[in-house]
């Protein structure tokens, strides 16, 4: 792999950081037990597993994806609990869920579609919650 590539990679992964930054301080505001540290972390690992699947690996690179996505899952999953039958935090483990996508369509070189997701679901996380009657985390 290239040194301008890899610079260009690293570009990327900033970027990656960048739009996470968005997402997590609103769950860190909201003070959820996935905050800014742990959505950068997601954008930016999976940003680049995505990045490397397509620069570095001969084969069939959706499986790297793939299993981006499960790892997330399991990641998100462990920040749901339970408490008196109901289940609590699911919307920050869906913007962990969501921001390793936006950390994918940056590693893929879709910054405008990433850009784009990010818009949204701080929309959905800062508007939204509004007229959820719902939910208030």
């Amino acid at each position: 792999m290239s040194l301008f590539l890899q610079a260009e990679l690293i570009i990327q992964l900033l970027f990656a950081a960048f739009l996470a930054t968005l997402i997590g301080l609103d769950r860190e505001s909201r003070s959820q037990p996935a905050g800014l540290r742990t959505h950068i972390l997601v954008a930016v690992g999976s940003c680049l597993f995505t990045a490397l699947s397509i620069n570095a690996f001969t084969g069939d690179t959706s499986r790297v994806a793939a299993q981006i996505v499960v790892g997330i899952g399991f990641l998100g999953a462990g920040t749901i609990i339970q408490r008196k039958g109901q289940a609590h935090h699911l919307t920050t483990a869906a913007s962990i869920w969501a921001t390793a996508a936006i950390g994918m369509a940056v590693g893929v070189g879709a910054w405008l579609l990433a850009l784009g997701a990010t818009i949204i679901i701080w929309a959905v996380l800062r508007i939204v919650r509004w007229f959820s009657k719902t939910d208030r985390s």
